[in-house]
């Protein structure tokens, strides 16, 4: 039986600037799982997922990180990723000057794994998920659309194999087909490498692919309520009136939570 891993949030607080954002959240992932964070605009959805990856610019006010014991906010943002997280950002940096597969190698170089089927990984993922291959000895993320941009994320995930992966708001700038392999891809990862996953999102259409084992709400910065993927659903027909948000709340045809201006 594969080792069980356990990324645990507990009362976590933090601020930017001197506004607080992020307002006590409980949460614990263990391997395989695939928990959703939803919630209306400027809830703290991405500030989570900052702060989880240590992005400079928030300040920890209280609460904790730890992945298998290890205190997460006592490490840098590398730091992290070698202990095992990863995260898929809304808005992927680009690197010029560097490729995908120098990035990898880099990565590989600082985890001492061994690097020498590191090509044929990297043609096989493009290939699984439709990744265009004349990109792959470009730099990375440079000129690339938001697809390629998820793509490419989805590359290095699939490559690196976390313990665990945040992902933020993934779906967008994704059409139909390009969220249904990515999701699928993802779901392939829980299964087979047991990769336990924080899907950050305001489109229902993801869940449907995803198909989370919790879904979470955050309004102003704490998890005011969670359930099965039933609550997802659910979001999609009341919205977040029911949790105070005062902005009347509607679907669109894609899919979207919109909030009045």
């Amino acid at each position: 039986m594969s080792q069980v891993h356990v990324l645990r949030i507990e009362n976590l607080r933090a601020n930017v600037g001197q506004k607080e954002i992020l307002r006590g959240i409980d949460l614990e992932l263990k391997s395989g799982e695939v928990h959703a964070i939803m919630g209306p605009n400027g809830s703290g959805k991405s500030t989570l997922s900052h702060v989880l990856m240590g992005k400079p610019g928030y300040e920890v006010t209280g609460g904790s990180i730890h992945l298998d014991g290890t205190d997460l906010l006592s490490l840098s943002a590398w730091e992290r990723a070698q202990a095992g997280l990863f995260l898929v950002s809304q808005y992927p940096v680009e690197v010029p000057g560097v490729s995908l597969e120098e990035a990898l190698d880099a990565a590989f170089e600082t985890q001492s794994r061994d690097s020498s089927n590191l090509h044929q990984d990297v043609l096989a993922e493009a290939n699984r998920l439709g990744f265009p291959l004349e990109l792959l000895g470009r730099s990375l993320n440079v000129d690339f659309s938001g697809g390629e941009k998820k793509r490419n994320e989805m590359v290095q995930l699939a490559v690196l194999r976390p313990r665990f992966a945040v992902l933020d708001e993934i779906d967008s700038g994704l059409d139909i087909d390009a969220l249904r392999d990515v999701s699928k891809r993802v779901e392939e990862a829980t299964n087979d490498d047991q990769l336990g996953v924080l899907a950050i999102t305001h489109y229902s259409r993801l869940l449907k692919e995803l198909r989370p084992d919790r879904v979470h709400v955050l309004v102003r910065g704490e998890i005011v309520t969670s359930g099965g993927p039933e609550l997802a659903s659910q979001l999609e027909k009341t919205g977040y009136a029911e949790f105070g948000v005062e902005e009347p709340v509607a679907m669109d045809g894609t899919g979207i939570f919109r909030t009045s201006q």
